[in-house]
């Protein structure tokens, strides 16, 4: 499936220690004509987060360097242009998604995620609703 461009295409930034996981996401974003970048860990993250803005951030919480609630925290401080954050995990505690939500994200799921379910909430949180 080729993607038609858009001229604004929205930037969504998958940062995820797990090669196979952020590929899954590439694919379904790039499917949908996001532009994608990626980053294993959350140091990395920032650091690209600090070198152009994104529209959209996918944050696993266990990685290596620095996790994602770690992750989060920093983004939030930094004065730069804000974004949403999306955190995906194995986790599936209450105590996690809470954890995610102080740490400064905007939504919280559950790994494995259909793509359906991912694109709509990517939708919903860029402000595109949530059809397909």
């Amino acid at each position: 499936m080729n993607p038609r461009p858009e001229p604004n295409r929205k930037r969504v930034l998958v940062v995820d220690d797990a090669a196979t996981v952020r590929m899954y996401h590439r694919q379904i974003l790039e499917g949908a004509g996001f532009a994608v970048d990626e980053a294993i860990n959350g140091i990395e993250g920032l650091e690209k987060a600090l070198t152009a803005p994104y529209d959209l951030y996918l944050v696993d919480i266990n990685m290596p360097k620095q996790d994602g609630y770690d992750f989060l925290r920093d983004l939030r401080r930094r004065e730069i242009p804000q974004a949403p954050a999306m955190m995906i995990s194995t986790e599936a505690e209450p105590h996690d998604r809470r954890l995610a939500y102080e740490a400064g994200a905007n939504f919280y799921l559950t790994k494995p995620i259909k793509p359906e379910e991912l694109l709509s909430h990517c939708r919903l949180l860029l402000g595109l609703g949530g059809a397909a």
